[in-house]
C-alpha cells in the first residue's frame, strides 16, 4: 500500500513539474488573423492552383497548423498538393519557425524555415539541399486576405518568382 501511495505521489509530482515547464500559450496579433478556412488562389512555377488552407492553434497554442490541400474542386489536370505547415515562435531567438512537411517527402522537410515579422509581413528564410528559397506572407487588413509569395535562387544565382497566391476565406466574396 505504502509503495503504491509513493507511486501515486511521484506521478503526481512528475506531472505538476511538466506542466509548470511548458511554455505559455503564444499570441500573435498578426498570426491570429491567419486562424480559419480560406481559399487559395494562383499559380505554382507558372501553372494554376486552387487549393484550400484551414489554419488552427494546436500543441497547447505554441503552434498554428496550418493544412493546404488542392481544392475538390480543382479543375481537371491540375497538380495535387497536400501539405501541413507548423509555424510558431522561438522567444530565445527572437524569429519565428516554420516547418513544411509535404508530399515531396521527407528530403524537403528536414529543413526548417526562420523568419521575422515586418508590419504587415512575415519573411522566411529556407535553406534547401538545393538552394535558398523565400517564403512571404503578406496580410492585407483592408480586404482581410493573405498573399502569399514564394522564390528561389537559379542555378545562375538570380532570384526567380516560384509561386504567387492569394487567400481569401471560404464564403467570402
Amino acid at each position: 500500500m505504502r509503495r503504491k501511495i509513493l507511486s501515486s505521489l511521484v506521478l503526481t509530482l512528475f506531472v505538476c513539474l511538466a506542466a509548470a515547464q511548458q511554455p505559455p500559450a503564444w499570441h500573435d496579433d498578426l498570426v491570429d488573423h491567419f486562424v480559419g478556412s480560406w481559399k487559395l488562389e494562383g499559380a505554382v512555377v507558372g501553372k494554376p492552383a486552387h487549393h484550400t488552407v484551414v489554419a488552427q492553434w494546436v500543441l497547447g497554442h505554441q503552434f498554428l497548423q496550418i493544412r493546404e490541400q488542392t481544392s475538390t474542386n480543382a479543375p481537371a489536370g491540375e497538380s495535387r498538393y497536400d501539405a501541413t505547415w507548423f509555424l510558431g515562435y522561438d522567444d530565445v531567438s527572437d524569429r519565428y519557425v516554420l516547418h513544411l512537411m509535404d508530399v515531396f517527402g521527407a528530403r524537403f522537410s528536414e529543413t526548417l524555415g526562420y523568419g521575422t515579422r515586418d508590419g504587415n509581413d512575415l519573411r522566411f528564410v529556407f535553406e534547401y539541399p538545393d538552394g535558398p528559397f523565400h517564403n512571404r506572407w503578406h496580410w492585407v487588413p483592408e480586404s482581410q486576405t493573405w498573399e502569399w509569395h514564394l522564390e528561389q535562387k537559379n542555378k545562375a544565382g538570380k532570384w526567380v518568382p516560384f509561386a504567387d497566391f492569394k487567400l481569401t476565406r471560404e464564403g467570402a466574396k
